[in-house]
């Protein structure tokens, strides 16, 4: 029995929705769950670390046919950002429907002996799955699948990765899920089973990726590198091998869907993707487009709306409550920040809001809100680099350590030299439509002053509201949490979870 559109989107009502002065209201109240006859599975798909460079999306050079043909057979959601830059900030905002700088998961990352419970009722989106019926589950890859989707048996997999700044107190301890795998539920009992494909991810996968047949792979040579890039041999070849990861994951996806067929689950299966935040050296953990523009797309049993581009701008707080309301359920007033895309009658966002704050161990503050065209940043810490000393980005990208480099020997352009200038304006104002890349900062320009007034506003008010949940860290804190222990003293050791 398939579910009609009328019963999706007519009793699936917004979840949580908060204005930025009002956020959450002391309601610990149980979801409510809508009355359905046989209730849907959802599976969420987070293809990890990309922005939306699938063909679908207007990537010239990669090939996503897989994710292509899914685009056209459900919603492709065209302007959709997650709300921090790097993966444990982003997750614990769409895993709570909140933002991460209002519960306190705003540092990526936080260590294990340091994570708080979620204050009520803030909670993980599996809590709502669980009390409403549903089995939850984080799948694993087996041996079988990683063979077909790369030859062998190592490598890159969707293996399970939780990676949020609080502490979660699930069925099994430190782990929101039921299990890994949805034949773990009872009969009948429908699903909400989550997946991260690893693949696209700097590291095993994107090695992985080199190994496909050479006439599958992308030509360095003709890609168009955005003008913040320097044109080298180098910077061609990480983006190369970044869009060459994304196709490798496209198979892997195709084989999760196909699995959906072959176990009879996709006719009563909505399926949604994306991913936890941009790509690159410049993307990838900065408050730019090019960290915080992420693929949506939703298909439901169906085919309902199959071709459909959705223009309005989405938040990453918005994907909890989505997931919930697909399954006809309503998270209690006050516990998301999100709201339903899908619900009937929703009202579009205005505008969005990100933020940057400590990155492993380079420690700044930037916040961001962006509207259909203008995006405003401000820079807490103006004195501090954009490309301060930070030894991820170092070991992992080549493209960050090339600016470096260019940037000494003065052979850098003018539009590149601006990520590695020694300090940072206090204030960033871009026109979208007119500079994409968001190079040429307006903020003194007298003629904008007005559209810099708005968006400072707006960004007041969204900051007093959120980060309240903000901390502080201590240097030496810092230090012992990502090297485990300074000279003289023993290693701090993880804590259970439990109350503080």
């Amino acid at each position: 029995m398939s579910i009609t559109r009328r019963e999706f989107l007519t009793q699936a009502t917004a979840a949580g929705v908060c204005s930025a002065t009002g956020l959450l209201a002391a309601d610990t109240k149980r979801a409510t769950v809508a009355p359905m006859g046989r209730r849907p599975n959802i599976l969420y798909v987070i293809l990890e670390d990309i922005g939306p460079n699938l063909s679908c999306y207007g990537e010239p050079l990669v090939r996503t046919p897989h994710l292509d043909r899914f685009a056209a057979e459900g919603i492709r959601f065209a302007n959709a950002f997650c709300t921090a830059p790097v993966c444990s900030a982003s997750r614990s905002a769409l895993m709570t429907g909140c933002y991460q700088t209002f519960i306190g998961a705003h540092h990526h990352r936080t260590w294990e002996w340091n994570k708080k419970d979620l204050a009520a009722p803030v909670r993980h989106l599996c809590d709502w799955f669980r009390q409403a019926g549903y089995f939850t589950c984080n799948l694993q890859r087996s041996a079988e699948e990683r063979v077909a989707a790369h030859g062998a048996t190592t490598g890159a997999a969707g293996n399970g990765k939780i990676d949020l700044n609080f502490r979660v107190a699930g069925p099994r301890e430190g782990d929101p899920f039921d299990g890994i795998s949805w034949d773990q539920r009872q009969p009948g009992q429908p699903f909400f089973a989550h997946i991260t494909i690893f693949e696209t991810h700097k590291g095993a996968g994107w090695k992985l990726a080199r190994q496909q047949p050479k006439d599958e792979l992308v030509d360095p040579d003709k890609l168009k590198l955005p003008l913040y890039y320097p044109d080298h041999p180098v910077a061609r070849d990480e983006y190369a091998n970044y869009l060459d990861a994304i196709h490798q994951s496209d198979g892997f996806f195709a084989q999760l869907l196909q699995r959906l067929e072959d176990e009879g689950l996709a006719r009563n299966t909505i399926v949604v993707v994306s991913s936890d935040h941009g790509p690159l050296f410049r993307g990838k953990q900065f408050v730019y487009d090019n960290g915080l523009r992420i693929p949506l797309m939703v298909r439901f049993p169906d085919r309902r709306e199959a071709g459909k581009v959705d223009s309005r701008l989405v938040s990453g707080v918005d994907i909890a409550p989505t997931l919930l309301g697909l399954a006809g359920i309503t998270a209690p007033a006050g516990a998301m920040q999100g709201r339903d895309i899908l619900a009937a009658g929703g009202r579009p966002r205005s505008e969005v809001f990100a933020a940057r704050d400590r990155m492993d161990i380079a420690v700044d503050r930037m916040r961001a809100v962006r509207t259909d065209r203008f995006k405003y940043i401000r820079n807490y810490l103006s004195a501090v680099a954009y490309m301060q000393s930070n030894p991820y980005k170092e070991q992992e990208y080549p493209t960050w350590n090339l600016v470096k480099q260019l940037q000494a020997e003065g052979k850098l352009s003018a539009e590149a030299a601006l990520f590695a200038a020694p300090t940072k304006p206090i204030e960033e104002l871009y026109d979208l439509a007119a500079d994409p890349d968001e190079l040429r900062n307006l903020a003194l320009d007298p003629a904008y002053s007005d559209t810099l007034r708005d968006l400072r506003a707006r960004l007041d008010a969204w900051v007093a509201a959120t980060d309240r949940g903000v901390v502080y860290e201590d240097p030496v804190d810092i230090y012992r949490g990502f090297y485990r222990h300074l000279p003289d003293e023993p290693a701090p050791q993880p804590r259970r979870a439990g109350p503080a």
